[in-house]
Protein backbone atom coordinates (compact mmCIF):
# COMPACT_ATOMS: atom_id res chain seq x y z
CA UNK A 1 0.00 0.00 0.00
CA UNK A 2 1.17 3.51 -0.80
CA UNK A 3 1.27 5.86 2.17
CA UNK A 4 0.55 9.54 1.52
CA UNK A 5 3.54 11.03 3.32
CA UNK A 6 5.85 13.93 2.56
CA UNK A 7 8.66 11.37 2.40
CA UNK A 8 6.95 9.40 -0.39
CA UNK A 9 6.05 12.62 -2.18
CA UNK A 10 9.75 13.53 -2.11
CA UNK A 11 10.62 10.09 -3.52
CA UNK A 12 8.11 10.61 -6.35
CA UNK A 13 9.58 14.04 -7.09
CA UNK A 14 13.08 12.52 -7.20
CA UNK A 15 11.85 9.83 -9.57
CA UNK A 16 10.50 12.51 -11.92
CA UNK A 17 13.78 14.36 -11.64
CA UNK A 18 15.67 11.19 -12.65
CA UNK A 19 13.65 11.01 -15.88
CA UNK A 20 14.35 14.72 -16.42
CA UNK A 21 10.83 15.89 -15.69
CA UNK A 22 10.34 19.22 -13.95
CA UNK A 23 7.51 19.46 -11.44
CA UNK A 24 6.21 22.90 -10.62
CA UNK A 25 3.53 23.75 -8.07
CA UNK A 26 1.60 26.80 -9.21
CA UNK A 27 -1.85 28.22 -9.04
CA UNK A 28 -3.85 28.12 -12.21
CA UNK A 29 -7.12 27.03 -13.74
CA UNK A 30 -6.53 23.32 -14.00
CA UNK A 31 -9.66 21.26 -14.42
CA UNK A 32 -7.77 18.08 -13.62
CA UNK A 33 -5.46 19.61 -11.03
CA UNK A 34 -2.46 19.54 -13.33
CA UNK A 35 -1.25 20.09 -16.86
CA UNK A 36 1.72 18.69 -18.74
CA UNK A 37 3.87 20.57 -21.20
CA UNK A 38 4.91 17.50 -23.23
CA UNK A 39 7.71 18.97 -25.32
CA UNK A 40 9.36 20.56 -22.29
CA UNK A 41 8.87 17.65 -19.87
CA UNK A 42 7.19 19.89 -17.33
CA UNK A 43 4.29 18.94 -15.06
CA UNK A 44 2.50 21.90 -13.49
CA UNK A 45 0.43 20.91 -10.47
CA UNK A 46 -2.11 22.86 -8.47
CA UNK A 47 -0.10 24.29 -5.56
CA UNK A 48 -3.10 24.23 -3.24
CA UNK A 49 -3.14 20.43 -3.24
CA UNK A 50 -2.10 18.72 -0.03
CA UNK A 51 0.43 15.88 0.05
CA UNK A 52 -2.18 13.25 -0.89
CA UNK A 53 -3.51 15.35 -3.76
CA UNK A 54 -0.02 15.99 -5.10
CA UNK A 55 0.90 12.31 -4.86
CA UNK A 56 -2.30 11.22 -6.60
CA UNK A 57 -1.61 13.59 -9.48
CA UNK A 58 2.01 12.42 -9.82
CA UNK A 59 0.88 8.77 -9.70
CA UNK A 60 -1.73 9.49 -12.38
CA UNK A 61 0.88 11.13 -14.61
CA UNK A 62 3.33 8.28 -14.00
CA UNK A 63 0.68 5.67 -14.87
CA UNK A 64 0.38 7.19 -18.34
CA UNK A 65 4.11 7.39 -19.01
CA UNK A 66 6.71 5.04 -20.37
CA UNK A 67 9.71 5.20 -18.06
CA UNK A 68 13.13 4.08 -19.20
CA UNK A 69 14.19 2.18 -16.09
CA UNK A 70 17.88 2.61 -16.87
CA UNK A 71 17.45 6.37 -16.37
CA UNK A 72 16.56 5.82 -12.72
CA UNK A 73 18.96 5.89 -9.82
CA UNK A 74 18.89 2.68 -7.76
CA UNK A 75 16.67 4.09 -4.99
CA UNK A 76 14.22 5.54 -7.53
CA UNK A 77 14.11 2.29 -9.47
CA UNK A 78 13.18 0.36 -6.33
CA UNK A 79 10.49 2.94 -5.49
CA UNK A 80 9.25 2.96 -9.12
CA UNK A 81 8.71 -0.80 -8.99
CA UNK A 82 6.71 -0.41 -5.75
CA UNK A 83 4.64 2.36 -7.39
CA UNK A 84 3.91 0.26 -10.47
CA UNK A 85 2.79 -2.65 -8.27
CA UNK A 86 0.54 -0.24 -6.33
CA UNK A 87 -0.93 1.18 -9.57
CA UNK A 88 -1.63 -2.24 -11.06
CA UNK A 89 -3.38 -3.33 -7.84
CA UNK A 90 -5.48 -0.14 -7.98
CA UNK A 91 -6.53 -0.93 -11.57
CA UNK A 92 -7.56 -4.45 -10.60
CA UNK A 93 -9.79 -3.04 -7.85
CA UNK A 94 -11.63 -0.65 -10.20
Amino acid sequence: NMKYTRHNLKKLETLFSDIEYTIRYEKGNFNSGYCIVEDRKVAVINKFYDTEGRMNVLLEILAGMTVEEDQLEEASLKFYKQVMKFLSRQEEEE
